[in-house]
């Protein structure tokens, strides 16, 4: 006998023996052996799905998650046919321990299918809460995520990349995470590399903002030619204004930001005041003080977001150093050139001249 089938077999033969052949004087009885019925059932699922070995917490969806869904929905079809007596329903109900507890959780099984849903759907909705909301989530994680080729990508993703991780859209054609080490190393430095350009992109954007559309005086608001004016009379002024950063001395730069980021890495890579033994990518505690990872289902999401914001802006700051290498422009003058006139100004126009002058 399968070691879950009991908790089928009672809402198979329960729940139509309860509506259909028992008699009105036994109503009672019988529903609440239903309801039992479903509790059960529900109750195995759950088991089914957290029993496992190879689940983990839920922070991160692992590959097999998905498939123990798929795999607790298979065991409820397939044993969904057997059935037996009311008696021994009835039986194994007094001898629980927490009966009242299986006859409410019946009642809001018997609820839930009265409003349309399947006990396959009641049985899925419970593995995901038990296991995590990552772990249900197939458009982004497991082997039932989008892949690069859509449609075509059977036979084109290799078998290293499972879906494990958040923006694994099977493609590594050149086989550069088939080691797990490398694959590791690779990861953490995409990630890091994807914070900074999105810091990169906004503040290469800002100043150039502010000054065009603003008015804010920036003595030199392009990005790429702000950096010279450490070397001219006065130093540098960040966003114009003497009481922020007044920067005057190129070494004290080189100084401040070996001491500040070396730290910051060090502290990340190895741990430090904030906490020891801390993840290196997603180290959370200290570092997320809105606590937006609190929630394994808006963790999992959030991971997805960034790293595919990330990879827009580290293409975003590729983009800023061709421009500004043809055009000798910031961003923002380029894309008000071309708004003004698409045809006349875009990347084919220029795309031979060069007209960067330092």
């Amino acid at each position: 006998t399968h070691p879950h089938g009991t908790a089928v077999c009672l809402y198979t033969t329960m729940h139509s023996e309860a509506l259909m052949n028992v008699a009105p004087k036994k109503s009672t009885t019988a529903l609440k052996a239903s309801l039992a019925a479903n509790a059960v059932l529900v109750a195995a699922v759950g088991y089914m799905a957290t029993s496992s070995s190879n689940l983990q917490s839920g922070i991160s969806a692992k590959t097999s998650t998905p498939s123990m869904v798929q795999n607790a929905m298979r065991s409820v079809a397939s044993l969904s046919s057997k059935k037996i007596s009311m008696e021994q329903g009835r039986a194994i109900l007094s001898a629980s321990p927490k009966a009242d507890l299986l006859v409410k959780t019946g009642a809001i099984t018997n609820k839930l299918m009265k409003q349309g849903m399947s006990m396959d759907q009641i049985a899925q909705q419970v593995t995901c809460q038990k296991i995590g909301g990552a772990a249900c989530n197939q458009e982004w994680y497991g082997p039932d995520r989008a892949l690069w080729l859509g449609p075509f990508s059977e036979g084109a993703v290799p078998s290293y990349l499972t879906g494990e991780f958040p923006g694994d859209y099977g493609w590594d054609t050149q086989g550069l995470s088939a080691d797990p080490t490398t694959f590791a190393a690779y990861r953490e430095t995409e990630v890091i590399h994807a914070r900074w350009a999105m810091l990169g992109t906004l503040g290469c954007l800002t100043p150039e903002l502010l000054s065009k559309y603003s008015g804010v005086p920036i003595a030199e608001p392009v990005w790429f030619k702000a950096g010279s004016q450490i070397f001219a009379e006065g130093g540098l002024d960040y966003l114009g204004n003497p009481s922020l950063v007044h920067a005057q001395s190129i070494l004290a730069i080189l100084a401040c930001q070996v001491v500040l980021m070396g730290g910051a890495e060090a502290y990340r890579v190895n741990g430090g005041p904030a906490g020891e033994g801390l993840d290196a990518i997603n180290p959370g505690g200290a570092f997320d003080p809105l606590g937006l990872a609190d929630d394994p289902d808006t963790f999992a999401e959030l991971k997805v977001k960034e790293i595919k914001n990330g990879r827009l802006a580290m293409f975003s700051m590729l983009g800023y150093y061709v421009q500004a290498i043809a055009t000798g422009k910031g961003p923002v003058e380029n894309w008000a050139e071309h708004i003004a006139d698409p045809s006349g100004v875009n990347g084919l126009t220029g795309a031979i001249a060069t007209k960067f002058t330092p």
